[in-house]
């Protein structure tokens, strides 16, 4: 089957019928040669317009504690297993957490993440928690996000009760690749979380990371697993290599095939809010306006946990070049 028709036949299903593609029609246009790609990526920001709307939306995220986290996952800086520059530090005080969520809405956002470099969240940290997340929302006007790693019911329903508005957990890959990324804890550990998070009426965050040497049939594998948990977003990181870490070698995203795999994640998600992550900037480079235009409909704007992003008015900029609106998401699941 040509290109053309591939891509035709993708476009009557998503946007005439309004349905999903199977995995099958997705790993043929995985498929389709480098030329597709803006074919492709035109499709992508349609069913985005469609599904979604042209609305932008923008989080800003605080790394509330870094570093010295005893997990392995062969990507982070902030394991206390590698000898990286990322030094640990305690969890910051209440006046920094208010400072940094008054400047993220100051800047447009409709939401606020409290970051935590922990394996899962103890008693100490679950009181901290449940302390700043109502004192930031009521205080600031902004919904606040918290990921804090693998959860229990019992913390997930505490979260959720006490007024977080969205839990982050990555699934990070595909379960067939997750062993060789991760030995300290399971992909079914992080499943199960996703699914702990839905249950409690928290929205999920649950992002993926490419370029970690993992196959096309295995980034497939991980769409289809997050149709499994269901996430109302998706944020799409690029690994940036960092000094250190067991992947700390590994070759950069093309900056095509970064925009192959942000298309097909939209066309395979077609309702998820699908957000501008980390490794952006070293893997797109001047192409990620294009980016904006290939299915992304969400932004981190400035720093991420351990990389430096772009300043939040270059963001910005892009957005009104673009003549793309901040706002709220309305999603379609």
């Amino acid at each position: 089957m040509s290109s053309r028709t591939l891509i035709a036949d993708a476009e009557a299903t998503l946007l005439d019928r309004k349905e999903q593609l199977s995995l099958e029609e997705l790993a043929a246009l995985a498929a389709l040669p480098s030329s597709s790609v803006p074919s492709l990526a035109a499709l992508a920001h349609e069913v985005r317009l469609a599904w979604c709307g042209p609305e932008v939306e923008v989080e800003g995220i605080l790394s509330a504690k870094t570093g010295g986290c005893p997990e392995d996952c062969h990507f982070c800086s902030q394991s206390a297993r590698f000898e990286t520059q990322v030094l640990a530090t305690p969890f910051l005080d209440t006046d920094q957490v208010l400072r940094a969520a008054e400047e993220t809405a100051r800047l447009g956002a409709s939401e606020f993440c409290i970051v935590l470099a922990v394996r899962g969240p103890d008693e100490r940290t679950m009181q901290r928690l449940l302390e700043l997340v109502p004192m930031v929302r009521d205080r600031v006007g902004i919904n606040v996000a918290v990921s804090a790693g693998i959860l229990t019911d019992e913390q997930a329903r505490r979260l959720a009760e006490g007024g977080v508005h969205r839990y982050n957990h990555n699934l990070e890959t595909a379960r067939s690749f997750f062993p060789q990324v991760v030995t300290t804890h399971s992909w079914d550990e992080r499943f199960e979380t996703c699914r702990l998070v839905r249950r409690h009426g928290m929205e999920l965050c649950c992002g993926v990371l490419l370029g970690m040497g993992e196959s096309v049939e295995q980034r497939i594998e991980l769409i289809g697993q997050l149709r499994e948990v269901a996430p109302d977003e998706v944020p799409i990181n690029f690994l940036n290599p960092r000094p250190g870490t067991p992947f700390g070698d590994r070759p950069l995203v093309e900056p095509l095939e970064a925009i192959r795999w942000i298309a097909l994640f939209r066309l395979g998600l077609p309702g998820a809010i699908l957000r501008y992550a980390g490794g952006r900037e070293v893997t797109l480079r001047e192409l990620q306006a294009l980016g904006m235009t290939a299915g992304i409909n969400a932004l981190i704007v400035g720093n991420y946990l351990t990389t430096l992003g772009r300043s939040p008015e270059e963001d910005l900029q892009m957005l009104d070049d673009l003549r793309m609106p901040i706002g709220v998401l309305s999603k379609v699941l």
